[in-house]
């Protein structure tokens, strides 16, 4: 299995801090998380039901045509290879390395490759894969050039999966709208905006066909009945949507800001996340986690990825180590 951000109990146990004094920037989850009422009795003691509503919901939200349930985007990121005979595959790199794993595990040919050059060369591929906004190189994609490179994949029966896991604070970049063209496939992640990780849910906004085919693959109950409940619910609230983007932003610059004024920087990023690519990344993580503080590490290329501080408290106790470091650095 690859690693993943969120590791906090083993953070906690190497470093010998407990779990509870740790400021965990680890994932890129929103901080914010939409507040999960209690939850009919109901709901934990019938089988999930497709007819909840969830599905209009949900369409509504992404302004998808079709959509299907799964157990997050991992989930239609395992089964989507086993769609396809053994095709070329091009997946963007740096990226969230699961894609290129689920393909070459299913027998594909797989390249991982900047996707500069997976949009200029879409004739070597059958599939490209794209992350948009990328996690973690923060890769952004004009509409055009992305139903441009879908229509040439089309065209000979490919596909263009675009992963948009964080895509919820910046809606009108979306491709979902466009995802009942045969062959283009995106993936949206309730996990990240909504704070709702451990509830496992995502969508596929697909072609009908495609996803009748994922369907089948995938098996019944995809996600759980306290799930589509609480889903159903966050999805609609369109008060807290318009609340929470204008929070993600303003701490998402927030956070570009302190790493700047602490001579990092951002690499890329985007309003989850900052990514800080430097030979010194692994040694600036330890030194952080020695404080308490668990960033996520990346090793090619050598760099860091921080999540968002929940609060004022966690962004300046954040500040307070990056200056500490500083402070080590510049000691003769």
């Amino acid at each position: 299995m690859l690693e993943h951000g969120g590791r906090l109990l083993r953070a906690a146990r190497e470093y010998g801090i407990p779990p509870e004094d740790w400021l965990d920037l680890s994932t890129g989850i929103s901080p914010l998380a939409w507040p999960v009422p209690p939850l009919p009795t109901s709901v934990w003691q019938r089988l999930p039901e497709d007819d909840d509503g969830l599905v209009e919901v949900a369409c509504a939200y992404y302004g998808a045509t079709h959509l299907l349930p799964v157990a997050g985007s991992q989930a239609a990121i395992q089964a989507l290879p086993a769609l396809r005979r053994p095709s070329r595959v091009g997946v963007i790199a740096p990226g969230y390395n699961e894609h290129a794993h689920a393909w070459r595990r299913a027998g594909h040919a797989v390249e991982a490759l900047p996707a500069a050059t997976l949009l200029a060369e879409v004739s070597r591929f059958d599939v490209i894969v794209l992350i948009h906004p990328n996690n973690p190189g923060g890769d952004r994609f004009e509409r055009a050039r992305l139903l441009a490179c879908h229509e040439a994949l089309a065209a000979r029966g490919g596909w263009l999966i675009v992963d948009e896991a964080f895509m919820d604070a910046t809606p009108e970049e979306s491709l979902c709208r466009e995802s009942s063209r045969e062959g283009l496939i995106v993936l949206r992640s309730s996990g990240k905006f909504f704070g709702m990780a451990g509830a496992r849910a995502g969508f596929v906004a697909a072609h009908p066909a495609l996803l009748e085919a994922l369907r089948e693959r995938l098996g019944p109950w995809t996600l759980s009945g306290p799930t589509r409940y609480a889903l159903k619910q966050a999805l609609a609230d369109h008060a807290w949507h318009t609340t929470a983007r204008a929070w993600l932003h303003a701490a998402s610059d927030g956070l570009s800001s302190l790493l700047s004024r602490h001579g990092m920087p951002p690499t890329a990023g985007c309003a989850f996340f900052h990514w800080w690519k430097s030979a010194q990344a692994e040694s600036v993580h330890v030194a952080l986690a020695q404080r308490g503080i668990l960033t996520r590490l990346f090793t090619t290329p050598a760099s860091l990825r921080f999540g968002l501080p929940a609060d004022e408290a966690g962004l300046h106790r954040l500040g307070d180590a990056l200056g500490s470091l500083e402070q080590g650095r510049a000691s003769p």
